[in-house]
């Protein structure tokens, strides 16, 4: 396959494309590894994420760490982008927002191995960490750190 032809069937990429209204409007697009059968570990980092409580319907704010080991796709990343930012009129608690965000990469994706770290900053002056994995990392496969530090308030 040419390496053009791997892009043929994206529509979000060099397009004009409004925000999704929700993540299930949402559309996660995949192109193939152009380095399948190669084991390598792929992070994205959204710092600024956003979503709503579902009660209040006030603003949460989460640090998304996202590392996943390909097998056959990989995903294209302003589509990434959209659907991670169709979750700021959603509302949703921090556990259903990340571990929704993990399952739909994987069932996406069905990638070798994939976790998603949400560092959610405080309501109330409690923060939530939520972690989710589809299982153990495949060996031999260098996976960093998150390097996200745990909230430690005001120095």
């Amino acid at each position: 396959m040419a390496r053009e032809d791997i892009y043929a069937d994206l529509t979000q990429l060099g397009a004009k494309t409004e925000l999704p209204a929700s993540p299930d409007e949402a559309v996660l697009e995949r192109v193939p590894n152009p380095q399948a059968g190669t084991a390598y570990t792929v992070r994205f980092t959204a710092p600024e994420f956003t979503s709503l409580c579902p009660l209040t319907g006030q603003p949460d704010f989460a640090h998304l760490v996202i590392d996943y080991i390909p097998g056959d796709w990989l995903v294209e990343s302003k589509s990434l982008k959209l659907y991670l930012g169709s979750f700021r009129n959603h509302g949703a608690f921090h556990e259903d927002c990340t571990v929704s965000i993990g399952k739909r990469l994987a069932e996406t994706l069905a990638p070798q191995w994939l976790r998603i770290g949400g560092y959610w900053y405080p309501r109330g002056g409690i923060p939530i960490d939520v972690f989710y994995q589809t299982g153990p990392a495949p060996d031999g496969v260098w996976i960093p750190e998150t390097g996200v530090a745990p909230y430690r308030g005001r120095g």
